[in-house]
């Protein structure tokens, strides 16, 4: 199976980036080496992904671009990849939506994404260079947002920050008041309303969507509705690494909540 979709891909590849008589041609072959990568990622075919693009690092076409860092942060984040390999793929999945970024300031992916990356980049600075890019990373997913309002992972992405500014601990507070002179804030509220944005939006689309939602809930002691979404989570179908942590999560939150009382 490798071989023949790396075998398409040096095809298209030849054909894409030949002088080819029509730019029109070129354009179908770029078209259809994007349905073909589009596909292979909706099955979680990371790595297959990965070696289809990594072949157009070096273009200067957006959707190629985004694509990459994309398939990039996916991988950085299964179990298999160690933490040598983890950050590579985070720091050159950051260089990559940076210049694609560069060359389209309105294109939601590109923004969504180096909300994304940012994040992750930072993670290796230090807690105090990750809360001086919080604002930033806020104003990439909001930007995001207003591009594609349909993209039900942003708004589920707005909703963690949300969260996590809402639960941020109190040292880490303290290290946000001496950088910024207004600190962020936001509210569990404000969680809520974007995670439930991203369930209408696309309902039962993201198995962390429905963790967050039953997080968010406890915190605003509503635990009937919290049980209802850890529960969702809890048995939400396992295709990736991503949602065997949400699985498990949901399922030991879900066994510390006080047992829901019957009516007799």
């Amino acid at each position: 199976r490798k071989n023949k979709y790396n075998t398409g891909a040096f095809l298209l590849s030849l054909a894409w980036f030949s002088q080819a008589p029509k730019v029109n041609e070129a354009e179908k072959l770029k078209q259809q080496l994007i349905s073909l990568v589009d596909n292979l990622y909706k099955q979680n075919k990371f790595r297959e992904v990965y070696n289809l693009l990594v072949e157009h690092k070096d273009c200067e076409d957006v959707e190629i671009l985004w694509r990459l860092s994309r398939v990039q942060y996916n991988i950085s984040q299964e179990f298999a990849t160690t933490p040598e390999e983890r950050k590579m793929l985070i720091f050159e999945a950051y260089k990559i939506i940076s210049r694609s970024i560069a060359l389209d300031e309105n294109h939601f992916a590109n923004h969504k994404w180096m909300s994304i990356l940012l994040d992750a980049r930072s993670i290796y600075y230090g807690i105090k260079a990750r809360i001086s890019n919080l604002e930033i990373v806020k104003e990439h997913l909001l930007k995001a947002a207003e591009l594609n309002p349909k993209d039900a992972t942003t708004l589920y992405m707005l909703g963690f920050w949300c969260f996590e500014i809402a639960n941020m601990p109190w040292y880490q507070r303290k290290i946000a008041s001496m950088i910024f002179t207004t600190p962020p804030t936001s509210s569990f509220e404000e969680a809520l309303e974007y995670f439930n944005k991203a369930e209408e939006v696309d309902p039962r689309f993201y198995s962390h969507n429905l963790l967050m939602l039953g997080k968010t809930y406890v915190k605003l002691n509503k635990e009937d509705k919290a049980r209802y979404y850890l529960d969702l989570a809890c048995n939400y179908p396992v295709s990736t690494d991503d949602d065997m942590l949400a699985n498990k999560e949901a399922c030991d939150l879900l066994s510390k909540l006080k047992p829901k009382k019957i009516s007799i």
